[in-house]
């Protein structure tokens, strides 16, 4: 039977409180999967250029474009490539275009900073955040993945992985991102390392158990799963 979100708890029809449940599904999954040392990139740059560059595309793509942008990888470089040339070098990624025109307006905001990652984790968090959101083409999901992995901010990354593996497990998530987001973070503590790890293995559970055709045996959410698939 689903579970529903009354006042910022979890709650059963039957009116059981069902607080901590997040903490309860990061400790099985960090259980099975591990740390998964996340994000894979080898420099907060390399980082943020990824968390644009994934967007509507898988992480193979990605690689692909990151090995053209390999001699690249340092925000001087970036910032002399024309867009044209820029998007050549993405092209494996999909949406090269606008993806590079995405980048490149990025880019114009980390310069006010002086691509100084330091200053910036001095900046204020809903600051930051707002900041980033009135970039082109830099929605949540993405600003939120740099908050966390680039700027050492604790933040709840809702993705499409997140709203399937919860609505599997019980879940009548709100619509509203931020709600999520917040729902979320009402319940786990406000720890960089956990919120680091929580994003990665949902990425890897969605990848190895929950897909869009799950592969129930062996999971580590078996137990506390109410199996919804419609």
């Amino acid at each position: 039977m689903p579970r529903f979100i009354y006042g910022g708890s979890f709650t059963k029809r039957n009116g059981d409180k069902m607080k901590n449940d997040y903490q309860l599904i990061y400790n099985k999954l960090y259980k099975h999967y591990g740390p998964q040392g996340w994000w894979p990139a080898e420099t907060p740059f390399e980082m943020m250029i990824g968390s644009i560059l994934v967007q509507n595309t898988s992480w193979r793509n990605v690689d692909k474009a990151l090995d053209n942008l390999k001699p690249f990888l340092k925000p001087e470089a970036i910032d002399k490539l024309s867009i044209d040339e820029l998007a050549q070098l993405i092209r494996p990624s999909g949406f090269f275009n606008i993806k590079a025109s995405r980048i490149k307006s990025y880019m114009e905001w980390f310069k006010t900073y002086n691509y100084d990652i330091p200053l910036i984790k001095e900046v204020d968090r809903h600051k930051l955040r707002t900041e980033l959101l009135s970039i082109k083409g830099i929605g949540p999901e993405t600003a939120d993945v740099i908050l966390l992995y680039a700027f050492d901010i604790p933040i709840f990354v809702v993705d499409a992985y997140a709203r399937r593996i919860f609505y599997r497990l019980g879940y009548d998530m709100p619509a509203s991102y931020d709600t999520f987001r917040k729902q979320v973070e009402n319940e786990i503590p406000r720890d960089l390392a956990q919120y680091n790890e929580f994003h990665a293995l949902i990425v890897e559970h969605a990848k190895e158990h929950c897909k869009a055709t799950p592969i129930c045996d062996s999971c580590p959410l078996f137990d506390i799963c109410y199996r919804r698939l419609d």
